[in-house]
């Protein structure tokens, strides 16, 4: 058993358990887990709610979308480092808590704002908020379990944050009815009891039950005199370029991290070009776009799913590099095809390499970070991985543009022939290939920082 979790008090599942114990590791995870699909559902409902009342207060208004899509990219790119001291230095349950009650207070003044520049203000607070929440969650969970067991957590973390999308969605349209119906009560005609107010309702709820049971976690505190202290502010930028210091130095978490961050410049660029690579690459339509994120989507739980059942077979450091490498190269494969089944069947192991390379390279980070420094560590990782996301959110049509404006030089019906048969070449397509060869660049470079790490080791011994 590791020190970390010698401290804790919690005994990690064995073959005595019973079965779900042994899926989540330890009794205490699966609480931690719960909390995260409560509070993950709570997040995709807000978000879904938020995106709403901008749209509404702004007459439908998409730059007033945007605003706030930004306000809840922005404070990650300011405050991340300052958010992990804070969670290397204090307790990480009270962080977590403390968290979750706040965001239930913002999202329950939000029915008294009808300003743009109120939601975006309490958009970008509750941002804040979650920036804080995840890496606190993601520092304690290998406390809590064996090491051996990281991989596992982390899938179920993935399915935590992502699969409670489209029960969000469902939840959101059944308030649509019930408004309806509580709006025929003539007791409650003067409250406003519309679609949103009653997701915010439902969203500040479920922070609160977040919170009720992170606050029963015995999640172990190995800076208990620090936390006693606070934080000494006269540290804090000590700290951070502690965090910094080890980042840069450590080959295996740098690798990681940067793998993470350019990979999602290059292979994230299918979420905003999707639709304009099925139209102009593909021939097809909004239904053709369809196929490909649902090809997306089901080849990423395919992969994590696939990971489980060889993880102790692989190092997570050659499962990572080769699934880095595999996005990239599968990115430019189906941006190649120019057949809707093909491009799909390779668009779908974009996304199956993808999923494995996010499983394993959180797994990575918290092997490699010890419990003062995971924090830090983390808080640096969302911080790229949120710069690297609005990067490719920004730049990836005026990139397609670009090419598309370069293509149209050379011809204007933009295609090459070869031997008689016509290739379309719009921007969207070499802008894909790019991402991709970006992707597969990143995936060397994370091979040459785990050689190095391994290397140093290997002296070190």
């Amino acid at each position: 058993m590791s020190s970390d979790q010698s401290t804790s008090g919690v005994a990690p599942g064995d073959g005595t358990d019973p079965p779900p114990w042994r899926v989540f590791g330890t009794r205490t995870y699966f609480r931690l887990w719960l909390a995260q699909v409560v509070s993950s559902t709570g997040d995709w409902i807000g978000l879904i709610a938020v995106l709403a009342i901008a749209s509404r207060i702004s007459d439908n208004d998409g730059a007033a979308v945007s605003l706030v899509m930004v306000a809840r990219v922005v404070p990650g790119f300011f405050l991340g480092t300052i958010g992990g001291v804070l969670i290397d230095r204090l307790d990480r349950r009270k962080v977590m808590v403390s968290c979750d009650i706040g965001r239930a207070s913002l999202l329950l003044l939000l029915p008294f704002v009808e300003s743009l520049l109120g939601l975006v203000l309490v958009s970008f607070g509750l941002e804040i908020l979650s920036l804080l929440w995840g890496p606190a969650k993601d520092a304690s969970v290998p406390n809590l379990v064996e090491r051996e067991q990281l991989t596992s957590v982390n899938t179920l973390t993935l399915v935590a944050s992502y699969a409670t999308f489209p029960f969000a969605s469902g939840i959101f349209l059944l308030l649509s009815a019930l408004a309806a119906w509580l709006g025929d009560f003539d007791a409650l005609s003067g409250l406003r009891l519309d679609q949103e107010v009653l997701a915010l309702v439902v969203d500040a709820c479920t922070f609160l039950v977040s919170a009720a049971i992170v606050w029963r976690l015995p999640i172990p505190h190995e800076r208990a005199e620090r936390a006693r202290r606070g934080v000494e502010w006269t540290q804090t930028l000590r700290d951070i370029k502690e965090g910094f210091a080890f980042i840069a130095t450590h080959p295996r978490v740098r690798g990681v991290i940067l793998g993470l961050g350019v990979g999602l410049i290059g292979a994230g660029a299918m979420i905003p070009l999707g639709p304009v690579f099925a139209r102009e690459g593909l021939g097809g339509d909004s239904a053709a776009f369809g196929v490909l994120e649902t090809a997306l989507g089901f080849g990423a739980a395919g992969g994590v799913v696939a990971l489980l059942a060889f993880q102790k077979r692989v190092k997570q450091e050659v499962v990572f590099v080769l699934s880095l490498i595999g996005t990239g190269v599968f990115l430019i494969v189906g941006a190649t095809l120019s057949w809707l089944v093909l491009s799909s069947i390779a668009i779908g192991l974009v996304g199956a390499c993808a999923g494995m390379s996010y499983v394993t390279g959180f797994t990575i980070l918290q092997e490699s970070a010890d419990d003062d420094l995971r924090g830090r560590t983390f808080a640096t990782l969302y911080t790229v991985i949120r710069l690297c996301l609005l990067l490719t959110l920004v730049l990836s049509p005026l990139w397609a543009e670009f090419w598309d404006w370069c293509v149209g030089l050379v011809t204007t019906k933009h295609a090459v022939t070869f031997g008689g048969a016509s290739y379309a070449l719009p921007g969207v397509r070499i802008a894909l290939w790019v991402g991709g060869l970006m992707t597969l660049g990143a995936g060397l470079w994370a091979r040459h920082s785990v050689l190095t790490a391994e290397r140093k080791e290997t002296d070190t011994d």
